[in-house]
Parts: structure tokens; sequence; C-alpha cells
């Protein structure tokens, strides 16, 4: 019989595996991209067809796990995370064209959508069932922390693996990883204080769903606002973190120092699990949740400013781990305040809405930023990244204003 304790190790765990196989290659991407062959503006451009692709799926996937369960979205993810990593090792093998790439991005995104929302909605489902009595905040604090524990194994691996045999042989160990966590996901993940819905046909139910997700979700003024405020946040994060690979090697001063490469991962991995110990005590600063994540956002800026007018290999280090240890301190709090806003039944729904807007910042400035590397430098793209984040301030203080009862924290 299911309680808080097997369902908090299930999600823990969940994470674990999903994050190992996904950093694998994190530490090396934009690399491999490059070493098939694209530039820079290429490359990124690619990462941004995968933001399309995310763009373009998260709703009607985020409907798929509102209506027929999210244990299914996450295994149908799974497999299509396992498939688009394969082609993507044939794409690199044969040194394949863009528009293939571009093609193969999008199928990869695909599989995370199957992903975004369904998981998050599973786990407060599922602590709603086992009337868990605990804080959100907490639980998503330490998964965080699992998060960053994974990442920095993964990362750390694979950027070695990569190292002593060849780029694609992260690609590899993915796979497998994954097909591992498709069999533990199987078994161990069950649709907990959820009951799936098809009585009035498909059609009818998504139509339903995507109708009182936009009353739950987009209606409501502080939902609507902070998810205005994120194609500014993480369409930026996603070129920063990615653009970090290229960058560090270029300030080491030795272009196949993959290890390095992944070093980048690895720091933003310990980071996390240093930004989810600083959770409970930044709680305790501040009354308001909106608060923190105002604070968090102008100071990721600043420090994204100062990555770029760095002119030293360690100085870019030290500022990283600054730079991610706000960032992912401020995550878990976002993700507890929308999800006390979000109603169950369209909870799946509304935050795979609520990734879209991020991705949609993900299309449009990862080619971009990458292509003002190509002209001018890595350095005036994080400069440039900075002032672009900041746009993203008016939107977070119009949440505030909006006075949600569920933005006040409870001392």
């Amino acid at each position: 019989m299911a309680n808080t304790k097997s369902v908090l190790t299930t999600y823990y765990t969940l994470t674990l595996l999903t994050t190992l196989s996904a950093s694998f290659i994190w530490g090396v991407n934009t690399l491999f991209l490059l070493d098939a062959g694209l530039t820079n503006t290429q490359a990124f451009a690619a990462n941004a067809f995968y933001t399309l692709g995310m763009m373009l799926f998260e709703v009607p996937t985020g409907v798929v796990a509102d209506t027929r369960g999210r244990r299914l979205s996450f295994l149908i993810g799974t497999i299509t995370l396992l498939l688009s990593t394969l082609l993507y090792l044939w794409l690199w093998k044969y040194q394949s064209p863009f528009i293939l790439w571009a093609l193969a991005s999008m199928i990869l995104g695909l599989g995370f959508t199957f992903f975004s929302g369904a998981v998050e909605a599973w786990i407060v489902d599922a602590l709603k069932a086992v009337n868990y009595a605990g804080s959100l905040d907490s639980v998503f604090a330490r998964n965080q922390m699992v998060n960053g524990f994974a990442m920095l194994s993964g990362s750390v691996a694979g950027g070695v693996i990569a190292q002593y045999t060849d780029l694609g042989m992260p690609y590899i160990v993915r796979a497998v990883l994954l097909i591992l966590t498709f069999v533990f996901a199987f078994f161990a993940m069950k649709d907990l204080g959820f009951n799936s819905s098809s009585g009035s046909g498909a059609v009818n139910e998504m139509r339903r769903i995507l109708r009182e997700s936009l009353e739950h979700g987009w209606r409501q003024p502080t939902v609507q606002k902070l998810m205005l405020a994120s194609p500014f946040t993480m369409g930026v994060l996603l070129y920063s973190f990615y653009a970090m690979q290229p960058y560090l090697l270029e300030l080491y001063g030795d272009s196949q120092a993959y290890s390095v490469a992944g070093l980048a991962a690895a720091i933003v991995a310990g980071a996390q699990m240093l930004g989810g110990l600083l959770v409970p005590k930044l709680l305790t600063l501040f009354d308001r949740r909106t608060s923190i994540l105002l604070l968090g956002s102008i100071l990721s800026s600043i420090l994204l400013l100062l990555i770029g007018l760095s002119n030293g290999f360690y100085i870019a280090i030290g500022l990283l781990i600054c730079w991610a240890m706000i960032l992912t301190a401020t995550m878990p709090i976002r993700q507890s305040l929308m999800n006390s806003l979000i109603p169950s039944e369209q909870r799946a729904t509304v935050l795979s809405f609520d990734s879209l807007m991020s991705s949609s910042g993900g299309v449009i400035w990862q080619p971009t930023l990458g292509k003002s590397a190509d002209v001018w430098s890595y350095s005036l793209s994080y400069m440039i990244s900075a002032i672009i984040q900041l746009i993203a301030l008016p939107f977070i203080v119009s949440s505030r204003r909006s006075c949600s009862k569920e933005d006040k924290i409870d001392h």
C-alpha cells in the first residue's frame, strides 16, 4: 500500500534516473553538435528547434497526462527520448545536414514534453492521496538536491567518457539509462489521487480540460504574470547553460578539453544541491514568495553581466557557481507557488502551458544569442543575456501586486 515514504522515494528515484540519463550529454552537447559539422549559429538553432518541439507539443501532451494518466505520459516520453537519442547518434556519425538535426531536435523536445507537467502533477496528486501534511517547498527543494546530484554525476562522467573515447559514447550511455528508467517507472509509478477521463470521448475531454486550464491557469493574475516572465528567464537560462561549454573551453585555452566542458554542467549541478539547501533559509527571511523570485532575477542578471565581462577561467567559474545557486534556489519556490494555485484536474495541462511559455523564449533567444556569439563573441552574448533577463522584472512585480494568498509564506 502506498504511503508518503514510498511516494517520495519513487519521485526522487524518477528524478535521479531521468536527470542522470539526460545529463550524460549536457556537458558535451554543444561540442557534439559542433563536431557534427554545425556552426555556432546552427548548433543553437538546433537547440531552438528542440525548444520549438517543446512549445508545439507541451499542451497536447499535458492534456494526455490529464486525461490518460501521468504514468502513461511518462512512459511514452521515455521511449520517445530513447529513439531521439539514437537518432542524434546516427546524425552525428554521418555528418548529416542541418534540416535533419532540426527534425531530430523537435522529436527530442516532444519526448521531454511528456515529462514536463506530468511528473510534477503526479507527485502533488500522489502526496494529497496519502495525506501528506508537509510543505511542497521542501519536497521540491529536496528533489532539486537529488536533481543536482544526478546532474553532477552524469555531466562529469559524460565529459570524462567523451575525453577518453569520443563524443558519441555519452549518448550511448544515455540510451541505456533511459531503458532502465522505463523499467523502473513501469513497475513503481502508480497514478495515485488521479482518475483517467475518457467517458465522454477523448476529443471532448481534451476540449474541456483546455477550457478549464485557461480558466484556472492563464486567467489567474499571479499564474499569468509568472508565465509571461518565463520566456525571458528560462529562454536565457537555456542559452547561458549550453554556451558555457565552449565559452569555458575558450577561456581555458584548450578546445579539446572535453572534461572541462563537462565541468560547466557539474558546477551547475553542485550549485543545485546548495541552492536546495538555501530554500528553507529563504522562506524564513521573506514574507512572500514573489519577493524571493524578484531578488533572484535581479541578482542572476547582474551575474550574467559579470560572466560576460570576466576574462579569466577561474573568475568565470566562481561567477557561474553564484549564478547557478541563485537560479536553483528560486526554482522550488516558484514550483510551489504555481502548484498551490492550480486545481488537480488541470494541473498537468497548466504546467505544460507554463513550460510552453518557457520554450517560446528558448526558440527566440537561443539562435539570436548564438548568432551574436558567432558575429561578436561569447562574452558579449552573455551581456546581452543579462539585459534580456531584466525584461522579466515587470511581470514578476505585477504577479506580486495580485496579492494571492498562496504567495504569502507561513512562518
